[in-house]
Parts: C-alpha cells; sequence; structure tokens
C-alpha cells in the first residue's frame, strides 16, 4: 500500500477492526519512511452476474424480479416471505458458483428444482409459465414428472 502523503510503497499495518457491520476490513497504517498514518478498507469485491437471455441478450442478474416471479407462483399458498427470500438468496448464491454469466434456463431449473419441495402448487405455476404450458394435459404431463421425482 503507498502512502498518500509521500507515495512510499512500504507501509506497516498497525491495527485492524471489523468496520460496516463485518462486510469490510479497516485498517490503521504507518509509512516506514515518513511516519505518516492513514486508514484504508478492505471489502469483498463482487463480479457482478450477468444473465444470458434465450433471445441472445444480457441484462444483469435482478434477485427482486426472481423474488418477484416466486412470490407470484406462490400466491395464496402457505409460504412465507422469509422462505421466498431465502429461495432467492440461496439460488443467486448458486449461480455465482457456476460463474459470472448464467442462462435463464439455469436460474428456471434452479427454481423448479426448489420449489418442488417448497410447495408443490406453487412449483406446477411457476413451471406452467416457465414452461409455457398450452393446454391441460401439459399440466397432466408434469404432474407425473413430479410423482417420479418423489418416489426417487
Amino acid at each position: 500500500m503507498r502512502c498518500p502523503k509521500c507515495d512510499a510503497d512500504d507501509t506497516k499495518v498497525i491495527d485492524s477492526r471489523e468496520a460496516s457491520e463485518g462486510t469490510a476490513i479497516r485498517r490503521r497504517r504507518s509509512c516506514v519512511a515518513c511516519q505518516h498514518r492513514f486508514t484504508t478498507y478492505e471489502r469483498l469485491e463482487e463480479i457482478p452476474l450477468v444473465v444470458l437471455k434465450s433471445s441472445g441478450g444480457r441484462e444483469p442478474f435482478d434477485r427482486m424480479k426472481l423474488i418477484a416471479g416466486v412470490t407470484a407462483a406462490c400466491k395464496g399458498r402457505p409460504v412465507t416471505i422469509e422462505q421466498i427470500s431465502q429461495l432467492g438468496e440461496a439460488i443467486e448464491d448458486d449461480m455465482r458458483l457456476i460463474g459470472s454469466e448464467v442462462s435463464t434456463a439455469d436460474i428456471g431449473h434452479e427454481v423448479l428444482d426448489r420449489l418442488r419441495s417448497l410447495d408443490e402448487v406453487a412449483y406446477l405455476r411457476f413451471a406452467s409459465v416457465y414452461k409455457g404450458f398450452d393446454e391441460a394435459a401439459d399440466f397432466k404431463r408434469e404432474m407425473v414428472l413430479l410423482k417420479k421425482l418423489q418416489r426417487s
């Protein structure tokens, strides 16, 4: 770390403490050359998550958009806002493990996997929109698939 006063690159850390409710580390430093004291902050840099749309477009991942879709699927169901928020956070964390770019298909499959265990009706509602159900037979096919997955 360079000294802001004399531009020397030899500084030593005098003290380190947590800052910003644990999201940063505050370090008091001293320049070896001129004894100037200064403070630096160390924070985790998150790489932006980009969603690759099926149309070929790209857009930043928006957890609130994901939560809105899941909330619509869960309307009138015994699913709490906290459960939906946790689901959204868990999906975002899982997508970050894939890489900095994820497809809408990756996100959709993860939502379906998590909704299946959270609430089957919400799962079917989300699947009907995500998979573009056109007729009652689509629901029946999905119910058969759901029952097979429950047995395994």
